[in-house]
C-alpha cells in the first residue's frame, strides 16, 4: 500500500500534523526539565527521578479510568482535551522557572496534572487511527505516524539543546507545554469521528473489569507487557535519571545529551522506515530479540564509552523502539475487538509502564551508594535477564499476527 494511497484519507494529514507539533514540544520537554531541575540550588538526581516518578504514578493512577473514559465520550475528542489540559497545566512551571523561584510543590502540580492527562491520551490515541483509515492500512498508518513523529523529535530535540544552551530551559519549556495546546486544537475539529459510545448503563467499574477481561484474554499480550514493564524500567531510570547526570560530569551537558537523544530519534526514523515494509510472521518473537540493543546500549552508557559509541547504542535501541511501537501497536489493534480497544489499551499502558516509577526512583539513590557506572550496569542485567526469559515462554515465541480482526471473532 504507497503512502500517498494512506495520506489521501480526509482528515489523516491534519492529524499528522497535529502529531508533529506534539512531538516537536516532546524533543525537547524531557532534556529541558531535566537539566533546568538538575540546575536548581536544591536540584539533584533524586529530585528529577521523584518528579519523574510522580508523572508516571499519576498516569498510572488514571489509566483504567483513561480508557473508559476515551470509549465512552470519544477517542478523538479526549484525545484532544487531554493535550490542550496538558499545556495548561505545564504552563505553570514555566511560569516558575520564568520567576527563577521554582518550589517542588510547583514541579509536582505541573507534572502530576501532565500525568493524569497522559492517562487518557493513551488509551484514546489507541483508537485514533482505526477511525481515520480502513483496516488493511493501519500498519502503514502506524509506521508514518512514527516516522512524523520521530521527525518531529529529532528536531525538537536539536532545537532543544541549542535553546537551552542559549537561553536557559525555560524557552524550551514554554515551547513544549504550548505545542500540546496547538495540537490539541487541531484534533477537536475532527472529534466527530469517534463519537460518544451509546449509553449502555453500565458503571465505570463495571467497564473497567470488561477492559481488563479482554486484555488478559490473550496470554501473549500480558505476558510481553509484564517483561517490557522491567525493561522500561531500567531503561528510565539509566536514560532520564543517570544519563543528564553522565553528561554534565564527563561530557559538555545540555549539548551532549541533546546528541545521544537525537541520535536515538534518528533511529526512532529509520524504524519507522522499515515499518513501512517489513512484514514479520512471529513479530513477538522478533521485537524480543531485537530489543538486545537496549542492553548494549546501557553497557555502553556505564562506562561511560566515547560520546560517539553512546550515540551508536542510542541509535539502534531507537530502531528497536519504534519497531516496537509500529508493530505492536498494528497487533494490538488488529487482536483486541474495536469496542474495547481503549480501555484495553488502558491496560496495556498501565502495565508497560508499571514500574517506570521505580526506574526513576531507585537510579539516584542506587548511584550514590554504588557509583553511577555499576548501577547502570545492574540495569543492563536486569534487561538481558528479562529477554531472555520472554524468548523462553512459548506463548511469546510462537506469536503470529493476525491478518484481520476477523481471525479472532
Amino acid at each position: 500500500m504507497k503512502v500517498r494511497t494512506t495520506l489521501d484519507h480526509r482528515y489523516i494529514k491534519r492529524f499528522f500534523l497535529a502529531r508533529f507539533i506534539s512531538n516537536f514540544g516532546n524533543g525537547m520537554g524531557p532534556i529541558a526539565l531535566a537539566f533546568g531541575i538538575l540546575h536548581l540550588p536544591h536540584g539533584s538526581a533524586k529530585e528529577l527521578g521523584f518528579v519523574l516518578g510522580a508523572l508516571t504514578v499519576a498516569m498510572l493512577c488514571m489509566l483504567p479510568f483513561g480508557g473508559v473514559i476515551a470509549d465512552k465520550y470519544g477517542r478523538l475528542k479526549m484525545l484532544a482535551i487531554a493535550d490542550v489540559t496538558g499545556g495548561l497545566v505545564l504552563m505553570v512551571q514555566v511560569y516558575f522557572f520564568h520567576t527563577g523561584h521554582v518550589p517542588i510543590g510547583a514541579l509536582l502540580f505541573s507534572n502530576i496534572g501532565f500525568g493524569l492527562m497522559w492517562g487518557i491520551f493513551w488509551p484514546a490515541f489507541s483508537g485514533a487511527l482505526p477511525a481515520l483509515l480502513p483496516e488493511e492500512q493501519w500498519q502503514q498508518g502506524n509506521a508514518i505516524n512514527q516516522f512524523i513523529q520521530n521527525f518531529a523529535l529529532i528536531s525538537g530535540t536539536a532545537v532543544g539543546g541549542y535553546l537551552i544552551s542559549a537561553f536557559g530551559s525555560t524557552a524550551a519549556l514554554f515551547i513544549d507545554a504550548l505545542t500540546f495546546i496547538v495540537s490539541g486544537s487541531l484534533v477537536i475539529s475532527f472529534r466527530h469521528l469517534t463519537p460518544a459510545r451509546a449509553e449502555t448503563g453500565t458503571s465505570v467499574r463495571v467497564d473497567m473489569r470488561e477492559g481488563w477481561r479482554v486484555f488478559s484474554s490473550y496470554p501473549w499480550i500480558v505476558i510481553t507487557v509484564a517483561g517490557f514493564s522491567f525493561v522500561v524500567m531500567v531503561w528510565a531510570g539509566a536514560q532520564d535519571v543517570l544519563g543528564p547526570v553522565i553528561a554534565l560530569k564527563h561530557f559538555h551537558g545540555a549539548k551532549s545529551w541533546a546528541v545521544v537523544i537525537t541520535c536515538e530519534s534518528i533511529g526512532y526514523v529509520v524504524g519507522s522506515l522499515l515499518a513501512l515494509r517489513i512484514r514479520i510472521r512471529y513479530q513477538m518473537r522478533f521485537l524480543t530479540l531485537i530489543s538486545l540493543t537496549l542492553t548494549a546500549y546501557l553497557v555502553v552508557l556505564s562506562k561511560p564509552e566515547p560520546l560517539a559509541v553512546i550515540c551508536v547504542g542510542a541509535f539502534f535501541w531507537g530502531i528497536t523502539l519504534d519497531l516496537w511501537g509500529a508493530l505492536w501497536g498494528t497487533a494490538f489493534q488488529r487482536t483486541i475487538p474495536r469496542e474495547a480497544l481503549s480501555r484495553a489499551s488502558a491496560f496495556d499502558g498501565m502495565g508497560t509502564m508499571l514500574l517506570r516509577p521505580v526506574g526513576l526512583a531507585i537510579a539516584g539513590p542506587l548511584a550514590s551508594v554504588l557509583g553511577v557506572s555499576h548501577t547502570i550496569l545492574i540495569f543492563a542485567g536486569v534487561s538481558l535477564l528479562v529477554i531472555v526469559t520472554l524468548l523462553a515462554i512459548p506463548a511469546v515465541w510462537s506469536m503470529e499476527l493476525p491478518e484481520s480482526l476477523s481471525e479472532n471473532s
